[in-house]
């Protein structure tokens, strides 16, 4: 994950030496079987038309390949299940599983790097006791979860639609991190994408009890090329410029006074908590509805803290609670939707929401620009 912006700077720098620890072999699998489903994934990518290239760090891209098969995606330990009820029923409101191909793309890379899985390393070093290399089938090889995770991009306005939620099948970053050892004073994760672009991540968010993931599949399938494969970060309650980085190939263990990230070095925040915040996606502003019983909904999310309300008023009326579609954690965005008689003439509705911890969404106005926008969505229409 990238933001808008300048083209990203040179690639990092780093070779491709063993680990400096193997992965638990799971499922009885051993290292030899690794070697092969990982070979049976590059397999089934097939014709794209690519030109073969090797980066700085080490990682090739290579060329022909074709859509990527989901048979070729490990059975996770722990899968996504959603309860009944996610989806409120109005047309119009994005789905609470973006499509991939309908999933925001924002990068700040000329050229969309093309990885060679056979070749990819993670490395992991700076202030940990031990460095370690990670290849694929040692990726492979650790405890895969699948999980809805609501992915939001900070210079997404108020309204946008810079944001999806995904099924996301990776494995967990902590238990890595643990290998390593971090120093006691470590206290950020500097990301690096194979195109060179950084991103800066509490330590703590990607070390506690959240499903901070390296991920390998989206909705079913190995992540698209676009969306960062063979392996990029989903870390759920922050902005993806701090969480979310695509075609990841290095961690480094450092601390928030001493390194700075891309974007934190061209005045946006460092940090990126993601902010509670809410949408009206149907009727659309500037529509014209027929009066009578018009369906009015949407999304809201509050990263890792959850939606407890939906709040819709029309004109300057009363807030009046909409209904809440089903979330299965509090790392995803729920629909809602709102029932409104609608009267000739024109009107506005807003929206606004509240998180589980009672927090309600601010209505104060604020630009993208350092670290998220807020205000509350308002949509005009006329009743016809």
């Amino acid at each position: 994950m990238t933001e808008p912006g300048r083209p990203s700077p040179d690639p990092p720098t780093g070779g491709s030496a063993a680990p400096g620890r193997r992965a638990v072999i799971a499922a009885g699998l051993g290292a030899a079987g690794l070697a092969v489903m990982g070979a049976t994934w590059w397999a089934t990518r097939g014709n794209e038309g690519t030109t073969g290239t090797t980066g700085a760090s080490g990682v090739g891209t290579r060329p022909g390949r074709a859509a990527p098969s989901a048979s070729a995606l490990p059975r996770p330990v722990s899968a996504a299940t959603l309860p009944a009820g996610v989806e409120v029923g109005v047309d119009g409101i994005v789905p609470f599983r973006v499509p991939n191909e309908d999933f925001f793309q924002i990068d700040t890379t000329r050229f969309l790097p093309r990885l060679d899985p056979t070749t990819w390393r993670l490395r992991i070093h700076g202030m940990v006791q031990r460095e370690l290399r990670v290849t694929l089938a040692d990726l492979l090889g650790r405890p895969m979860i699948e999980r809805d995770i609501t992915l939001s991009c900070v210079s997404n306005e108020v309204g946008g639609d810079l944001i999806g939620n995904a099924s996301w099948l990776g494995t967990r970053i902590a238990p890595i991190l643990a290998e390593a050892g971090p120093a006691p004073d470590a206290d950020m994760v500097l990301s690096t994408s194979y195109d060179g672009w950084t991103a800066s991540t509490p330590l703590e968010v990607l070390t506690d009890d959240r499903d901070a993931l390296l991920a390998i599949g989206m909705n079913g399938e190995p992540l698209p090329d676009r969306h960062g494969y063979p392996v990029r970060m989903i870390v759920p309650g922050l902005y993806g410029f701090v969480s979310a980085t695509k075609w990841v190939v290095d961690l480094e263990l450092t601390r928030f006074d001493r390194a700075k990230a891309y974007w934190s070095t061209r005045g946006w925040s460092d940090h990126g908590p993601a902010k509670l915040s809410s949408r009206i996606d149907v009727p659309r502003s500037g529509a014209t509805v027929r009066g009578g019983a018009v369906s009015v909904g949407g999304v809201a999310w509050a990263a890792h803290t959850g939606i407890a309300q939906v709040q819709v008023r029309v004109d300057d009326g009363p807030w009046q609670p909409a209904r809440l579609g089903a979330a299965p954690t509090a790392d995803t965005w729920r629909q809602w939707a709102f029932a409104w008689d609608a009267p000739r003439g024109d009107h506005s509705l807003t929206v606004r929401a509240v998180d589980a911890a009672g927090q309600v969404q601010t209505g104060k106005v604020s630009d993208v620009a350092p670290d998220g926008a807020t205000g509350w969505h308002t949509v005009t229409v006329t009743v016809g």
